[in-house]
């Protein structure tokens, strides 16, 4: 009903929206426990909190899971253990790590090189929010395995294990199964390293549509595409979501959860591929999502401008001149393309 309804709602009017009414839509009641999810704050704009599942989803996207082994003569073995839990974000998304940071109540902004920021928690009083958090909401990409691998390695340092060589040999064949492995010179100091096995992820349906959307804050992308034969152009819309191909199964799933779309795995990249583009899909579901179940970083600017292309086609611009020029102008201030204060 709610996508039926959308299609009668002006498209200026999602434009005209005032971006604080926009947060105010952060607290759904699609979880049944929503008592547990903080309050808005009409008093300051800025100060706004996160849907739980919103959190899960761009962590399913962005989240990494490490565990920092470095050479330090005070510790036993001279190594020091640190589990840290981080995203990596381009500047022009702080506000997200910004929004992640005041909702958990933990962790600490650094800046990440040149043009990005990290989000990082180390302390293990600290970890264990994250890790509270995610017990209760949890992955549902591969990257739930990471976790489960890196809670072991964080309750063996909780119970001082990593202080005696067992415990940090244990350690040590966990972290061989995280990420990219193990470093060389961890390789050389602990010779009988047996890589642990990955457990399974079984649990990989969408419970809520806010991890939706914060999977698509991680991983989506709104697109315009252009066309040009030798005597007409062709304008199409298309809304994709890509990972590795490890994910295949939970995204054939959004096929069943969202009624359309389809898979594209690229022959040359280990990568599965979402994609929407069936004009009357994108008008009847994918916007009105995203409408009641809003974005908060750039990747809502895009939203914004693949919603006036959506408008233009609906009263048939894109068939004349002046409307493919004005769609061309708003392609070019899209995602990559677009340019940000």
């Amino acid at each position: 009903r709610r996508c039926l309804s959308f299609i009668k709602i002006s498209f200026i009017k999602i434009f005209n929206f005032k971006f604080n009414k926009y947060l105010v839509k952060f607290y759904s009641s699609h979880i049944s426990n929503s008592s547990s999810v903080p309050k808005y704050s009409s008093n300051n704009k800025n100060s706004f909190y996160l849907h739980p599942y919103y959190i899960t989803g761009f962590i399913d996207g962005e989240g990494c899971f490490s565990i920092s082994m470095y050479k330090d003569s005070r510790m036993f073995k001279g190594w020091q253990v640190k589990p840290i839990f981080s995203i990596n974000l381009h500047n022009r998304d702080i506000k997200i790590l910004e929004a992640i940071q005041r909702t958990l109540g933990v962790g600490k902004l650094y800046k990440h090189g040149k043009n990005s920021t990290q989000y990082r928690v180390s302390s293990l009083k600290n970890i264990y929010v994250i890790i509270n958090h995610l017990d209760k909401y949890p992955l549902i990409t591969k990257k739930w395995a990471d976790y489960l691998l890196f809670k072991e390695a964080v309750e063996l340092i909780k119970n001082k294990e990593h202080l005696t060589l067992n415990g940090l040999q244990k350690i040590v064949n966990l972290k061989s199964s995280l990420n990219l492995g193990l470093a060389d010179i961890i390789k050389e100091s602990f010779p009988n390293t047996e890589q642990v096995e990955r457990p399974e992820v079984n649990d990989i349906k969408i419970k809520d549509l806010n991890w939706l959307r914060g999977f698509t804050e991680a991983e989506g992308s709104f697109q315009v595409l252009i066309q040009k034969s030798k005597n007409k152009t062709y304008i199409s819309l298309r809304f994709s979501i890509s990972q590795h191909i490890r994910d295949k199964i939970l995204f054939e799933s959004f096929i069943d959860y969202l009624n359309c779309g389809k898979i594209y795995i690229p022959s040359t990249r280990n990568e599965i591929n979402f994609m929407i583009s069936v004009y009357s899909d994108i008008i009847e579901k994918i916007i009105p999502i995203f409408y009641e179940y809003p974005l908060i970083g750039v990747k809502k600017e895009d939203y914004k401008d693949f919603v006036k292309v959506a408008e233009l086609m609906k009263s048939k611009e894109h068939l004349t001149e002046e409307g493919i020029k004005k769609i061309e102008e708003i392609k070019n201030n899209m995602n990559s393309n677009r340019i940000t204060k």
